[in-house]
């Protein structure tokens, strides 16, 4: 998958007709045409026309080999959000199938959400759903945010930390859950690009330094290696494993290693025609290397969730450096690179086998939790738990294995294989030995369960105990039906208990309109389902009360505005205003002698789009307007228009603290202070420091009279040497 070639069509058909017969070609060139006509008028962020992006996402699913249906709809999967084009035109004019695809990825971004958090959980929720009917969704959904990451530099910064974090939490996990390692490495190394850049050229740094000696050494080990397995005649291929910055990282910071103790940075792939040949290059190995104890992981044996499949060993090479071998197959290969893709690569007449069926049941529990699952953070927040958590492998007496997620209990285990087994849970043993409910699971554990007649079902203090969504559901199912007019009074009681905990007049608020906007926000059928659902412990009262007085609250917050701008007017002396106006060059729009200050948060200068917030007791605070302080739903009620008067000609010098990061060397400060001083700029104060990795940091204050001035200084500071990246500042 290359990073940087921008592909037009007619390469992407090129690559499809290696395995795609030319009714196909015409097929997914159809979708081609019909995305370029809709699209016609549309251009991205970068000034390129939009057509590039569903080019570039139906590239990768080619190089993922995936069937027209789903390249057409990578085509396609925009048009139905962004253009007058329907669900329902794209199966006239291709399929069902087709439409099902594009409708599965297209984003709700018509829908309004009281908050920017709710409405990227029913995004998810809806990928998830639609993932778990149809896999294809997610895969063309991952395409797409590839590429959109790929073209990350043309969005403001806020907007890259954003959606790079979205890739880690979401999309990398989903990628990895799915198997295909090749598109999670490029999310994950990309994303932390944006999130962290000091940290990411850091290792890339430190990787340059040793390449050499380490590619000497691989080169070394490898042919070693092939001399070998060519003395016993095993055909294989044997090159190096390419080192991905994001794991890096993460050993470096989650398990607090420094970067000569990670073993994996030299890696060696070995790829043979069978299992059996995997064990006897292992035998080779281990016979010619010395190896590392608790180095060895057998995934043939013990495959991961994903379907990985490989024997990973560490030796002590002829030299003395650590060095990790992979044995694997062919057809585990490309399960390793591809994934679940490898199953769907298109093939004439292929159909869904038992083996796949098994592989992505646990898909089928995205459509249980969608339906017991009430709120969509909560709903977003399960899955993270259930199917992107590293998990633990246990078996049966009988030899079945079970995965569940880390810190999963028996009562886990005992509700996954019956809900009547879970009821009536009474102990466990592990490995033949009785151990608490509270027990941890451990890879490799021996389970049994035990249970009784006589047992009157759960306890309210299991749903601490249990780890998995599917268990705390079913919990919760028992004491709902058994308990419902006691969890109606119970949760009355907690409502009303809330409300006077806040101060709020009970009768006043528990309104009919009120109720039934609550029972329309939570997705139930009535008032009684809804405090039953809090009496249980499905919905916490605060949730309800806060949707139960969002009216009384928007009301109090317009009282409060009017009250502030009432105070600003009796206040005010017009003189001093007026003087203060001149001063700054602020015009208050609609308003005459208005005190006007500028905020220290983020320091607005001439030419940058601003916003006035009214303060109590000292005017009119100018933000930037992508100041992050006043970006809350309480503080937008307060927001006026407000403009620059007279840039041109206003001589005032404005304070702008920026910070510099780069590579540390000698004289470097001296070239930033003489750049600046090449601008013309006033230097009010600065300071700088380096850590032992030779990342320094110089945070700056200067003096400029307007964005174009600013831009100026940031240029000329850009064009010097080991400078990473120049930004201003907000302070929060």
């Amino acid at each position: 998958m290359a990073n940087d070639h921008i592909y037009t069509a007619d390469e992407v058909f090129e690559q499809a007709a290696r395995y795609m017969p030319h009714e196909d070609i015409a097929f997914i060139r159809k979708a081609y045409f019909v995305a370029k006509d809709a699209h016609k008028e549309q251009y991205r962020k970068s000034g390129e026309p939009y057509i590039i992006h569903p080019i570039q996402v139906a590239q990768i699913l080619v190089d993922l080999s995936m069937d027209p249906s789903t390249v057409a709809a990578g085509f396609l999967h925009d048009v139905v959000e962004d253009t007058p084009c329907t669900c329902e035109d794209l199966s006239k004019i291709f399929n069902e199938e087709v439409s099902m695809l594009v409708d599965g990825v297209t984003k709700l971004g018509k829908i309004k959400y009281k908050s920017k958090e709710e409405q990227q959980a029913e995004n998810h929720r809806k990928m998830f759903v639609a993932m778990a009917q149809d896999i294809r969704v997610i895969l063309i959904k991952l395409a797409d945010r590839l590429h959109n990451m790929r073209t990350l530099k043309h969005l403001p910064s806020e907007k890259q930390k954003r959606i790079s974090n979205e890739t880690l939490e979401i999309f990398a996990p989903l990628a990895h859950r799915l198997g295909i390692n090749r598109v999670k490495w490029e999310l994950e190394d990309t994303a932390l690009r944006y999130l962290n850049p000091q940290y990411y050229y850091r290792i890339v740094n430190m990787m340059k330094k040793k390449r050499q000696d380490r590619e000497l050494y691989l080169n070394h080990v490898k042919a070693e290696i092939e001399k070998y397995l060519n003395e016993l005649s095993i055909p294989s291929e044997i090159y190096g494993r390419p080192k991905h910055i994001f794991s890096i990282y993460k050993k470096m910071t989650v398990h607090n290693k420094a970067f000569n103790e990670i073993y994996d940075l030299m890696a060696v792939r070995v790829i043979v025609d069978s299992v059996k040949d995997c064990y006897a290059v292992l035998g080779i190995i281990h016979t010619h290397y010395k190896p590392m104890p608790g180095r060895f992981k057998d995934y043939i044996a013990m495959p991961k969730a994903n379907m990985y499949q490989s024997l990973h060993t560490t030796v002590i090479g002829s030299s003395g450096e650590p060095i990790e071998v992979q044995i694997r197959t062919h057809e585990m290969h490309q399960i390793a690179e591809f994934g679940i893709a490898a199953h769907w690569a298109y093939k004439e007449g292929k159909t869904v086998t038992p083996d796949m069926k098994k592989e992505l049941a646990w898909t089928n529990d995205i459509l249980e939790w969608q339906k017991e699952s009430l709120d969509a953070q909560d709903f977003v927040q399960s899955l993270k738990i259930d199917l992107f958590s590293d998990t633990v492998f246990i078996f049966t007496p009988k030899g079945d294995v079970f995965e569940f997620p880390r810190n999963s209990t028996p009562l886990d285990f005992a509700y996954r294989l019956h809900t009547e087994i879970g009821n009536k849970t009474i102990g466990a043993k592990i490995n033949g030995k009785i151990v608490t409910l509270d027990y941890r699971l451990q890879t490799g554990d021996i389970i049994e369960i035990l249970t009784s007649n006589q047992s009157y079902g759960p306890s309210k203090d299991w749903l601490k105990i249990v780890q998995t969504t599917h268990a705390k559901n079913k919990i919760r199912q028992f004491f709902k039906k058994q308990d419902r007019e006691l969890n109606i009074e119970k949760g009355k009681e907690l409502v009303e208990k809330e409300l006077k905990t806040h101060g709020y007049d009970v009768k006043e608020i528990l309104t009919t309109d009120n109720q039934k906007a609550a029972v329309e926000r939570f997705h139930v059928s009535n008032w009684d389902d809804l405090m039953s659902t809090v009496g249980y412990g499905g919905i916490s009262p605060k949730q309800v009360v806060t949707r139960l007085t969002e009216t009384t609250r928007r009301k109090a917050l317009k009282e409060k505005e009017l009250a502030a701008i009432q105070e600003l007017a009796e206040q005010r002396q017009i003189g001093q205003a007026a003087q203060k106006k001149k001063d700054i060059g602020i015009r208050v729009a609609d308003i005459d002698s208005m005190l006007v200050r500028l905020s220290k948060c983020c320091n607005p200068v001439p030419g940058d789009e601003i916003v006035g917030f009214v303060t109590r007791g000292r005017g009119v605070s100018v933000h930037r307007a992508d100041c992050p302080n006043i970006q809350t739903d309480e503080m937008k009620e307060r927001v006026l228009s407000v403009e620059w008067e007279g840039i041109e000609s206003n001589k005032r010098e404005y304070n702008v603290e920026i910070e510099i990061t780069g590579f540390d060397r000698q004289g470097l400060l001296n070239e930033v202070l003489m750049a600046v001083s090449d601008t013309k700029t006033n230097i009010a104060s600065v300071y700088g420091r380096s850590d032992r990795q030779k990342m320094f940091s110089i945070h700056m204050v200067i003096m400029i009279h307007n964005i174009t001035h600013l831009q100026r200084v940031v240029n000329r500071i850009k064009q010097i040497p080991d400078v990473i990246n120049v930004r201003r500042i907000v302070q929060s």
